[in-house]
């Protein structure tokens, strides 16, 4: 039996992106599917992903109340996905900041990992359209993160991953305190302290031409601090 791929897609407000990416991820690969995790965008959205999931069997769609931010979308899809015997679970941006075309690599790098992470810095700096303060600080992020952590990614705060199911049934989801973008931190630092393969593929990251960015000072803050309490909490056994 053929070896089941959902990408999971968190929407709000994606409209003029969803209808070009959807088709281009299940071009990448027949075993792949998608799951649209939308937060009951006021664009019209969740409308778009209910038309393309009755054109596709290959497309789901699951519609959230409101906006609860990044990692409640990816959690609810994370549970999703494992109560429907999914093999491998895969999360990426909407916006095509995640090139579709990279999907094959991660794949194929699951062979010998257990969660593949697409990396801007794992081959030099591979980022486009950012402004130089925000890359400094992404760079500067992903070093704070290893320092803290000890956890060795090139690019723990990137969200373009693959997971083995297992990886998130063995995962506590509920007790996962992140919210914004220390949610990658928080999801890849507990997988590696549970002992999985944690691999990096290099990607080149382009900043979004479409729609808004959802970075702001309270997703800012809250990285800062989650990385302390991870390190706090793996070591006083309350991961």
């Amino acid at each position: 039996m053929a070896e089941r791929f959902l990408v999971i897609l968190p929407t709000y407000n994606e409209s003029p992106n969803l209808p070009r990416i959807v088709p281009q991820i299940l071009a990448q690969d027949p075993r792949l599917e998608v799951l649209v995790v939308d937060d009951n965008s006021p664009d019209g959205t969740g409308r778009l992903a209910t038309d393309l999931a009755g054109l596709n069997p290959r497309v789901h769609v699951l519609h959230r109340p409101g906006k609860e931010g990044l990692g409640r979308a990816y959690l609810a899809g994370f549970n999703w996905a494992l109560t429907r015997e999914y093999d491998f679970i895969l999360e990426m941006d909407a916006d095509f900041s995640h090139d579709p075309k990279y999907l094959p690599e991660l794949m194929a790098a699951a062979a010998g990992a257990d969660l593949v992470l697409g990396s801007r810095y794992k081959s030099g700096v591979n980022v486009i359209n950012w402004p130089i303060s925000r890359l400094l600080l992404s760079i500067f992020a992903n070093a704070y993160v290893r320092w803290i952590t000890g956890l060795q990614l090139t690019d723990g705060t990137g969200g373009f991953k693959l997971f083995r199911r297992e990886v998130l049934a063995a995962l506590p989801l509920e007790r996962v305190r992140s919210n914004g973008y220390a949610f990658q931190i928080e999801i890849s630092f507990r997988a590696w302290k549970k002992g999985f393969r944690l691999v990096e593929v290099p990607i080149v990251f382009t900043d979004r031409v479409e729609g808004n960015s959802k970075m702001s000072r309270a997703i800012v803050r809250e990285a800062i601090w989650m990385v302390w309490w991870l390190r706090l909490a793996s070591i006083f056994g309350r991961l």
